[in-house]
């Protein structure tokens, strides 16, 4: 097995240790929380550990100073086994000098968060990671830095080394650290096996609740199906219900929809609202994504060549597969991103936007001449909308796309980035 992989996020963590008394890294399971926060403490609490969880619950709620000793930055794994302990992380951070005291992981908002008396305010700053971009896992070479586009620069260059069969792999393999670091046939089966996870466990240990396991997996698929849409709830109840055999009530389609959310597994995308030019409407409704493309093509049982065999279906899971690695990237930019999409039918896949106001539109395309110049006439269409007196004109214009050869600046200023070729 490989030594560990820096991740991006590995930085940020540093940067709120220093400014914060506690840290709080959410995020899926699997995406490499405790082994990123180990890197980071000296001293940890496993919360989950079998040979300890009882004590650890007990002394959790009758003396929980006791599991917070230790050398600090002070890792508490799992935290959200025991609620309990962020009002008690609160407290030692209030009565203690200096930042950086503590690290909370958590795969799961806790299923009770009447325990908890504060939100942790000023005390414990909270951190989202994700599942490896491909920058991180070492499939992209960083060529190109998105960081560096918000200057605009005259020129970009960039060999993509990734074919249209590896971008299928690495849809299907997911940003999964361990799958990373696996020979190809044994990784493919990480994303089965963190679905199978869900279906049958997670979705209901998550608040002891107890859910169908074959009505999650009718949901998942739906959710794979209408990935990168603006599908309502309502088309997706109607499409798991299709499938379902009997009825599915419009509570119980929330209540496995927010399921899925305190687990990390959805990771849905805001709507953008920029000053236009026109009255146009903007769309409002949130884009529907998996945290990981991966998740959504193990929900439908799908594999490389099956992909490959479909560029289509290809295309929605690379577009998901970038929004991935743009909100990794966007992260470390303390920027977010959003979707822009109107009632003419004009959308924009990402619009990345930092606290400085400066955006970036991006359009993203699996690849071809024709589909990257619809591309390009999407970004323009857009650019020529805002209105440039209420807000500033956009930083840079970018195709993300899958399979071209090189990174480079065409003579409208647009850049064209193959996904292979992108770093934060």
């Amino acid at each position: 097995m490989e030594k560990y992989k820096e991740r991006i996020v590995d930085g940020l963590l540093s940067e709120k240790l220093e400014g914060m008394g506690a840290v709080l890294i959410e995020g899926p399971k699997w995406c490499g929380k405790t082994t990123t926060a180990e890197h980071a403490s000296q001293s940890t609490l496993y919360m989950s550990d079998p040979a300890e969880k009882e004590q650890n619950l007990q002394l959790a709620a009758v003396s929980p100073q006791t599991l917070l000793a230790g050398e600090t930055p002070r890792l508490i794994d799992e935290w959200q086994l025991a609620p309990a302990l962020w009002d008690a992380v609160r407290f030692e951070v209030d009565h203690r000098d200096g930042a950086g005291q503590f690290i909370l992981t958590g795969s799961a908002v806790p299923p009770d968060t009447r325990q908890i008396s504060h939100t942790g305010t000023g005390r414990i700053a909270r951190l989202h990671m994700r599942t490896m971009s491909l920058f991180e896992s070492g499939d992209s070479n960083g060529c190109v830095r998105l960081g560096e586009l918000f200057a605009n620069p005259p020129q970009i260059y960039g060999v993509n080394e990734l074919s249209i069969n590896d971008i299928a792999y690495l849809i299907c393999r997911g940003g999964w650290p361990i799958a990373s670091m696996q020979k190809r046939s044994i990784a493919l089966e990480r994303a089965f096996d963190y679905y199978n996870a869900i279906v049958k466990v997670d979705i209901s240990r998550v608040d002891e609740v107890k859910r169908n396991p074959e009505r999650a997996k009718r949901l998942m698929r739906s959710y794979a199906r209408h990935q990168g849409s603006q599908a309502s709830l309502a088309t997706i109840g109607d499409d798991v219900r299709a499938n379902d055999g009997g009825s599915l009530a419009e509570n119980t389609l929330y209540d496995y929809l927010n399921a899925l959310r305190k687990i990390f597994v959805i990771e849905d995308m805001e709507a953008w609202n920029p000053n236009l030019r026109s009255k146009t409407a903007i769309r409002t409704a949130d884009t529907r994504y998996f945290s990981d493309p991966s998740i959504g093509t193990a929900a439908l049982g799908l594999g490389p060549e099956d992909l490959i065999a479909d560029l289509k279906t290809m295309g929605l899971f690379f577009e998901t597969m970038c929004i991935r690695d743009l909100r990794v990237f966007a992260e470390s930019l303390k920027g977010n991103v959003f979707h822009y999409r109107d009632k003419n039918g004009l959308e924009c896949d990402a619009v990345i936007h930092l606290r400085n106001g400066s955006y970036g539109l991006v359009e993203i395309k699996l690849g071809g001449d024709k589909l990257i110049a619809e591309g390009v006439k999407n970004l323009n269409a857009l650019a020529g909308k805002i209105d440039m007196d209420k807000m500033k004109a956009p930083a840079f214009k970018m195709v993300l796309t899958g399979v071209g050869r090189y990174a480079f600046r065409r003579e409208d200023g647009v850049y064209i980035v193959p996904i292979g070729c992108l770093r934060e």
